[in-house]
């Protein structure tokens, strides 16, 4: 896994080559005549995401010329790391308030994911960053993202339970955090039987368990911050089986744990004044003679009997008991994140993730956030008049909702408010953690969504917190 993103980010110019951003139709003269008259002769217009290699001396490359369109998006810069030649570039015809973005980009657009190829690729590009920027902190960034699409693009055979575990034992190990796991029949005992309903049909070697980070937690005088992800290793359904379709993607529906450990990883690295815990429920929802079933009665740890009615609807369950384990730390902010509904996705599609929260104050930072990074978020309403939808007539609540509601991600949400921390403010992040369509700096496979909108609102939330 991604201790360190590579070096895509330099901080020395020397024997950098230019990339000059163009806007479309826009005039070729700072590039001297013979660039203008290359860019002329291969129909360069400075459209869009338009690339031209320039010459250099005896056969070299000498350049790029890059198309911004009608006006340059920072995020743009995502493609140039999968396009331009290996070496050492800049960024000319760039404003200095867009080139720290447009760096940054250039860092996760430089993810690759080559764990299974018999030749892995080669050199990279690599970017000099502007003066002033942290480039120690954009890489920070950019490898936790690396770290959460590298969980979820790893093949379920290859991520199980142990895995995350291992992962999380290493993210302590780096931080001076302390970590706790309770795995297999000994999470009944300490009253996590959610947890060990969904996960106890999967194979010995893939016992359910519940990871427990916990960072800076002897200084009381900082506020505590809690991150909880789901850890659904890989989704069959359940005896609820999904079809071929369904399942082909599973082994992303880890990709809430992944999220929370990436994110958790950043703020230990990012030496933020708070304490803080990170709880990860790993479980793998397989089909054997012992699986839960639909009509069943579980417990949970809050308390509350959970009726089944379908077992496809596991994810909130394991996230119940971890969101009341987080509850007892009585946390300022908590945040979740979880691969939940494919609900979420009819109502927003693949990249804009759902964002719910009852805190006003938190809804605004965390929107804003997403804006200022490039890493959106839409709040969904955590409408009350749904709440009848998951009401049970043989338990406290039931995992799926009822029909009339329809809306499946709010429903799914509500379940969660049930569970969420008493104390301090909750938000919820129904993530896709996929992009099913690739492009240069967007391959398909594994996507970070929201985690940089969460640190950058932790960072303005508590920096000044010391």
């Amino acid at each position: 896994m991604s201790v360190l993103h590579p070096e895509s980010l330099v901080a020395s110019s020397a024997g950098s080559l230019p990339v000059h951003v163009v806007v479309k139709d826009g005039a070729l003269d700072g590039v001297g005549a013979a660039t203008a008259a290359w860019a002329r002769a291969h129909e360069f217009t400075g459209k869009a995401g338009q690339l031209l290699i320039l010459p250099g001396p005896a056969g070299s490359v000498g350049g790029a010329l890059f198309g911004a369109g009608e006006t340059f998006d920072p995020g743009s810069a995502r493609g140039l790391a999968a396009r331009l030649p290996a070496g050492l570039w800049r960024l000319d015809g760039v404003s200095a308030a867009q080139a720290e973005s447009a760096a940054l980009a250039f860092a996760l657009g430089g993810y690759r994911f080559d764990r299974y190829r018999a030749r892995p690729e080669g050199a990279r590009p690599q970017l000099v960053a502007p003066k002033g920027m942290d480039v120690a902190a954009a890489l920070r960034i950019a490898a936790a993202c690396a770290l959460a699409r590298e969980m979820v693009d790893t093949p379920a055979a290859d991520m199980g339970p142990l895995q995350i575990e291992t992962i999380a034992r290493e993210i302590a190990a780096g931080s001076g955090a302390s970590i706790a796991v309770t795995e297999g029949e000994a999470l009944l005992e300490a009253n996590y039987p959610a947890i060990h309903a969904v996960g106890r049909a999967a194979s010995p070697a893939r016992q359910p368990r519940i990871i427990e980070i916990g960072w800076q937690m002897d200084r009381t005088d900082l506020p505590l911050v809690a991150l909880v992800g789901k850890g659904v290793v890989f989704d069959s359904g359940g005896l609820n089986i999904k079809g071929g379709a369904g399942m082909r993607n599973m082994k992303k529906d880890m990709g809430g744990a992944a999220h929370a450990l990436a994110l958790g990883r950043l703020v230990m690295q990012s030496a933020l004044p708070v304490r803080l815990v990170v709880l990860v429920a790993a479980v793998e929802n397989a089909i054997s003679a012992d699986a839960f079933r639909p009509g069943d009665v579980l417990n949970s740890r809050k308390g509350l009997t959970i009726e089944i009615g379908n077992t496809d609807a596991e994810g909130r369950l394991v996230l119940a008991d971890a969101l009341c384990r987080a509850g007892e730390h009585a946390p300022d902010l908590t945040l979740d994140f979880a691969t939940l509904t494919g609900a979420a996705r009819i109502a927003l599609g693949p990249d804009l993730p759902p964002l719910y929260t009852d805190d006003e104050a938190l809804a605004a930072e965390l929107l804003e956030a997403g804006r200022a990074v490039d890493d959106p978020l839409w709040r969904m309403p955590l409408w009350p008049g749904y709440r009848a939808a998951i009401d049970s007539e043989l338990a406290d609540i039931r995992n799926d909702s009822a029909a009339w509601a329809q809306a499946g991600s709010v429903t799914a949400a509500l379940f969660l408010q049930k569970f969420a921390p008493a104390t301090g403010v909750w938000a919820h992040m129904d993530i896709f953690a996929w992009n099913p369509r690739a492009r240069p700096g967007w391959p398909e496979g594994g996507a970070a969504q929201a985690m940089r909108a969460c640190h950058a609102m932790l960072v303005r939330r508590y920096s000044t917190a010391r």
